[in-house]
């Protein structure tokens, strides 16, 4: 089955981008949408661009989770390409850090990572075939202080992907880790200018990545490309991490 508009195209697939209404989400769903996909995210609030489909969900609640699910698989049908995206931080030192924070954390960006994974794998393995992108970040190998909360759900994406790779390797589905550094979104521009310049001076490409250097990378690791690569762990971070 190929694309009407460019028979010599892929059919368009249903992807489906969780946490995707700014920063490096949005830009992950503006690439799979200029690729020729059907797009939809999960959000909480906040405007989409035209032509991507918004869904209201709570990954740490899987019933908020099915029903999105359902819906986008009523719109574009099952989900080919899953992007697990959404995250939070709550970033204190140990010793003032609360078990809540630590919890919560890990809830939305571990756990939650876990909750759509397993609603989307019944689709693909139906299918025979699937795409799992799990973004991690650098702090989830190369650690940061008053980031353990966020370095250990990070990190743990990475047990999620290789275990997911055995269990369902066999079946066309890939699982991969993509780990960006520094970005620029809203989030890095409200830092201070100071701790702005010494994380800088710590990356050896000398500049923060765009969020479109990251949705590039995810894209390729859900194309055709890239499928005989699982289980890995890509860096987009400008050396800092040194593939840690």
């Amino acid at each position: 089955m190929t694309n009407e508009a460019n028979p010599s195209a892929p059919a368009p697939r249903s992807v489906l981008v969780t946490g995707g209404n700014r920063g490096i989400g949005l830009a992950i769903a503006k690439a799979f949408l200029a690729n020729g996909d059907k797009v939809a995210v999960t959000y909480r609030s906040g405007e989409l661009p035209e032509g991507i489909l918004g869904v209201k969900a709570d990954v740490t609640d899987m019933a908020s989770v099915d029903a999105a699910f359902t819906e986008v698989e009523a719109a574009h049908g099952p989900v080919e390409v899953l992007v697990a995206n959404a995250g939070i931080t709550r970033d204190t030192l140990l010793l003032r850090m609360s078990e809540q924070d630590f919890t919560d954390v890990v809830d939305t960006n571990l756990t939650g990572a876990f909750r759509v994974i397993k609603r989307a794998s019944k689709g693909m393995i139906r299918l025979r075939k699937g795409r799992v992108v799990l973004i991690s970040s650098v702090s989830g190998l190369y650690g940061a202080p008053g980031q353990i909360n966020y370095s250990a759900s990070k990190a743990g994406l990475v047990g999620i992907a290789r275990s997911l790779t055995r269990e369902l390797g066999s079946r066309g589905i890939t699982a991969n880790v993509v780990a960006p550094g520094f970005i620029n979104t809203d989030m890095t521009a409200e830092l201070p200018e100071e701790t702005q310049k010494s994380y800088l001076a710590s990356v050896p490409a000398g500049r923060f990545a765009e969020p479109e250097e990251v949705a590039n990378v995810v894209r390729w690791l859900a194309s055709d490309e890239a499928a005989y690569i699982s289980g890995a762990v890509i860096p987009v971070d400008g050396g800092l991490g040194m593939g840690h």
